[in-house]
Parts: structure tokens; sequence; C-alpha cells
């Protein structure tokens, strides 16, 4: 009785807390969910209304505020100036940037200019502390940190690059199999692979943007004249995934020899079929362990604290007694 009434009062506040937290979490996600449900309702709408837009339409950039763009001609300009010029790095970046989904002319300038702002932006907010804060610290420790921010400034952008590429690889892949079924249909049902493209390109718009847009932009490079083969290549680099290069090698080799596209995709699509069935398969067998250390780390503890939490208060009371 004296171990209840004593822990009374913060029994009944985690009671209240969790609560709280529980209904607010829940009301977050409702409202969250509501609102991807509204947005996904008036794509539909929007694209059975309004008419299809031109291909260069879609595929440029969106347009941006007055002061984001001033501030972005600005970090552009000072890019300019320390940007690589070699043809070489150039076109590797550029490459970069297709991977990550960003077709601007200038995001190479961008992306060095928001290198040198970052690396001189952090070590001025280091150097900006409150000089009450300042007299704690040593010059050696303010420069080092200085030193340390600058750094992680420079690198912050190729960081963020990198995370920009992996999330969109992921979503092309997530969408690629549905694709890849449908291009199978189109092309059995009598429809020329580049015909096939196209319609696959405007069937997935809504479901997979990134994926669209670059069929939309193989099929704009072969409506501009652009052979088959090198569309197919450009496709499979922009991607940089091992599904869509077996693919392109496949379609390429397929049209060079004259074999029949269909079968050709039919015998692929079972095949890469097998072949995610095997990852998942492969993925599931990993599960029992990753799950060890969650599993040392929390559910074993409150098992213990579950089991073992009650006999010890009662060894505890029974102590106390005597």
């Amino acid at each position: 009785m004296i171990f209840t009434e004593e822990y009374f009062p913060i029994l009944v506040s985690v009671s209240c807390f969790l609560s709280i937290t529980l209904i607010y979490i829940g009301l977050l996600s409702y409202l969250r969910m509501r609102k991807k449900s509204r947005g996904l309702t008036a794509k539909i709408r929007q694209a059975e209304q309004k008419p299809a837009a031109s291909i260069r339409a879609e595929l440029s950039p969106k347009s941006q505020n007055k002061l984001l763009l001033w501030f972005s001609n600005l970090v552009a300009s000072l890019g300019k100036r320390v940007a690589p010029k070699k043809q070489e790095n150039y076109s590797h970046m550029r490459l970069k940037f297709l991977r990550a989904g960003i077709r601007r002319e200038n995001a190479s300038s961008v992306f060095w200019g928001a290198k040198i702002v970052l690396a001189v932006f952090l070590p001025l907010c280091v150097w900006s502390i409150p000089l009450a804060a300042i007299k704690l610290l040593s010059l050696p420790l303010l420069v080092g940190l200085s030193v340390y921010f600058a750094i992680m400034g420079f690198f912050l952008p190729e960081i963020w690059l990198r995370l920009k590429i992996a999330r969109r690889r992921e979503k092309l892949m997530r969408g690629f199999p549905d694709a890849l079924d449908l291009l199978v249909v189109c092309v059995e049902a009598g429809m020329g692979m580049d015909a096939a493209i196209n319609r696959v390109a405007r069937e997935i718009r809504l479901s997979n943007k990134e994926l669209s847009e670059e069929f939309r932009l193989m099929s704009l490079e072969l409506r501009a004249g652009k052979s088959r083969r090198d569309a197919l290549k450009n496709l499979a680099a922009r991607t940089n995934s091992e599904d869509v290069n077996s693919l392109a090698t496949l379609l390429i080799q397929t049209d060079k020899f004259g074999g029949n596209i269909a079968q050709a995709l039919r015998i692929y699509s079972d095949t890469f079929r097998t072949k995610r069935y095997q990852r998942a398969e492969e993925k599931a067998a990993k599960i029992p362990v990753k799950l060890v250390f969650p599993l040392i780390l929390f559910i074993l503890p409150s098992l213990f604290v579950a089991i073992a939490g009650s006999a010890a208060v009662q060894l505890y009371r029974t102590l106390m007694h005597h």
C-alpha cells in the first residue's frame, strides 16, 4: 500500500503524458493520410480535366519564388568561379545531377557555390556565439571548431546529393516491375517499342513520377532522332540500376540481331520477377539476425522488469518489515 500511494502521482502523470502523446500521433497520422488522399484525388481530377502538356513543359523546372531565384543566381555566380573547368569533371557532375533528377543548366554552379557559402557561413556561426560563452572556450578550441564546421559545410552538399540520388533510385526501382509488366502488355498487344514506352510513361505518371519522367525523356530523345541504342544507354546511365541496365542490354541485342522483342520482354519479366522474389527471401532471412540487438536492448529489459519487478517489490517489502 505504501508503494502504491507513494508512486500514484507519478503513474498518473506518465499515463496522461502517454495518452496525450498517442492521441497527438494518431491525429497527426490521420491528417497526413487525409492530405495525401486529397493530393492524389486532385492529381487524378487534373489529369482528367486538363489536357496533357508537352513533354518539354513537364520536364522543365518549376517556377520559383523571386527571392529564392535571386539567391540561387547569386550562389551560381559565385560557383562559376570555383567550378571545375575540365570537360571530364563537368560531365561526371552532370551525370550525378541527372541521376538525382536535377536538369538545370546552372546546377553545377549552384552546387559549388553552396559549398563555398556553407564553408564560410558555418564557421561564422561559431564565432557569433555570445561573448560570455566565448570566454569559457579557449582560442585553439574555437579555431578547431571553425575548421571542423568549414569542412562539414564544404561536404554537406555532396552528402545531400548522394542521399537524393539514393532516394530517387529507390523510387525508380519501386515502380520498375509495374512499368515492365505494362511494357510487356503494350508490346504483346501490337504496339511498337517507342509507342509502348511513351504509353507506359503516361500510365505511370501518377504512381511513379520519377520513372515516368525518365521514360518521357527517353521518348523525347527518340523523337529528336537519337537511335534506340543510345537512348537505352542513356536511360541506364541516368537510373544507375543493374536491372535497367540489363533490360537496356537485352533490348539492344534483340534489336541488333532481329529477335522478337515481345518474347524477350516476357522472358526478362519472368526472370526479373523470380529475382525480386529471391531478394525478398534474402531480406526475410536476415530479419532474425537484425532483431538480435533490438531484442537485447529493448525487449528483454522490459520483460525482465515485468516478470521480476513484482518479485523484487515483494522481496523489498519483506526485508523492510523484518
